[in-house]
């Protein structure tokens, strides 16, 4: 009896989520262009979605919705795709071209860069703008890589000047900090106190990066996004709100910036 009792009592076995299933789907548009747009199966929606950023096409569907549904939803969509697909077609973001790239983004402004010979890729400061050295036979993932370097080199600089001024005033510092790039997001903070900014920060003007730190620093006062949260957030960036538009008119302008040079 008391086994019986122990079994009937023990705790059922967590069930593990679903994965997120991806694949493509080619969709054939009026002007004649053929488009692969990435489908996900995601247990997480809860409706069917289509989203159109810099990376392209995606089409979200929830559990409950079949594939011809999805492909209906794109037919009945492919007027608004082809729109969102021209827009972002004729925004001025380029790819990392050696020897051809004559400006890169950083810190709100375009600098000027030069390209010069050099034993291996890396981006270096060059008076008031940016020199970039690689040597003539180097691949294009090394010059990925170089930028990529370069970023969040300067990133972790423009970190190292602004943490010190609001650390005595949190509970504790966040264990760690490392930067990625985020489809959305631009900071999270782990329960381990782990600090995720996205890499783009760096690109935006300096203002917006420091109230995205400032944002991520708070949640180790408060874990929510109450008005205490908000209050917290106010006493150390006043002017949070202008930094907050900033990022809903620039924002997605910045990670397109980021993944067009940094991209396979």
């Amino acid at each position: 009896m008391p086994s019986l009792l122990r079994f009937l009592l023990r705790e059922p076995p967590a069930r593990k989520p679903r994965p997120i299933e991806r694949d493509t789907v080619t969709l054939a548009l009026d002007d004649g262009r053929c488009i692969d747009i990435l489908r996900v199966r995601d247990p997480r929606a809860r409706r069917i979605k289509l989203s159109v950023d810099e990376r392209g096409a995606r089409l979200s569907l929830p559990l409950r919705a079949s594939l011809v549904a999805g492909k209906r939803f794109l037919h009945e969509h492919r007027d608004w795709l082809a729109a969102q697909l021209d827009h972002h077609a004729h925004e001025d973001i380029a790819a990392l071209v050696r020897g051809q790239t004559a400006q890169l983004p950083l810190r709100g402004t375009m600098l000027p860069l030069r390209w010069e010979a050099g034993r291996y890729a890396r981006v270096l400061t060059d008076g008031d703008g940016l020199l970039f050295k690689a040597p003539d036979g180097g691949s294009q993932a090394a010059l990925r890589r170089a930028l990529r370097d370069f970023y969040e080199g300067e990133a972790r600089a423009d970190i190292g000047r602004w943490l010190p001024k609001y650390l005595s005033a949190l509970p504790r510092a966040p264990s760690r900090i490392r930067f990625r790039a985020m489809s959305s997001q631009w900071g999270s903070l782990a329960p381990d106190d782990a600090l995720a900014l996205d890499l783009a920060l760096v690109l935006a003007r300096p203002s917006a990066f420091e109230y995205v730190l400032v944002h991520e620093l708070c949640h180790l006062v408060r874990a929510d996004h109450s008005p205490a949260f908000w209050r917290e957030v106010e006493a150390r960036c006043p002017d949070w709100r202008s930094e907050r538009d900033y990022f809903r008119n620039e924002g997605r302008r910045l990670k397109a910036r980021l993944h067009a040079l940094l991209a396979a």
